[in-house]
């Protein structure tokens, strides 16, 4: 594909992915073209129906996810900081509004996806190497795991609805205040840790 042709498919993706966060993923294809300045011809020879185009965006974000892991492993002073200041990018409310329209579909919608498959690997690998790193250098609490951080993502970015009402308000305050609880300096043993557990003599 020539450049120009890639910038003005990634313009018509990158619009797609703001009228679906704002409006939902039913929102009218005759919007997306007018959001993207283009007619809406021209979108559907792009994408010839709605599934086509929602599969661009979820591959879009999955990467607009994975590069700004990178970003932060690689510029942040220490993986604990990169990592805090991921999960705080990834709630941002334009990022996570398109998220929770994303997670109302069926999981069909991405299985066939190769390209989605791989970005979607290659994200988790680089999470999961950021949290071992983040615990090798004593940032982040030890019994804690990527599972761990990929649920609370799970929650604040995708399912803000099943949130209590009032700290559906305050997404980022209470965020913190979860975050805050997984460094290491905030330790203290989990219900079922074996050390607890352990009979007492």
């Amino acid at each position: 594909m020539r450049a120009d042709a890639r910038r003005n498919l990634d313009k018509i993706v990158e619009a797609a992915a703001a009228v679906m966060a704002e409006r939902g993923v039913g929102v009218p294809m005759e919007a997306i073209a007018r959001r993207a300045g283009v007619g809406v011809g021209t979108l559907y020879r792009r994408f010839p129906d709605r599934n086509a185009l929602i599969a661009a965006i979820g591959e879009h974000y999955v990467h607009s996810l994975a590069e700004a892991l990178r970003e932060a492993a690689e510029n942040a002073p220490d993986a604990w900081s990169g990592l805090r200041g991921f999960v705080l990018w990834a709630v941002n409310p334009g990022r996570a509004a398109l998220a929770t329209a994303l997670a109302e579909l069926p999981d069909e919608t991405f299985l066939d996806m190769a390209e989605f498959a791989v970005t979607r690997r290659r994200w988790l690998e680089g999470l999961d190497e950021l949290v071992r790193r983040a615990q090798a250098e004593g940032g982040m609490r030890a019994d804690v795991d990527t599972e761990d951080v990929v649920s609370l993502m799970n929650l604040f970015v995708c399912h803000p609805a099943d949130l209590p009402a009032h700290v559906a308000a305050q997404p980022v305050r209470f965020l913190h205040l979860m975050l805050d609880g997984m460094q290491a300096s905030a330790a203290t043993r989990l219900p079922g840790d074996p050390a607890e557990d352990a009979p007492r003599v």
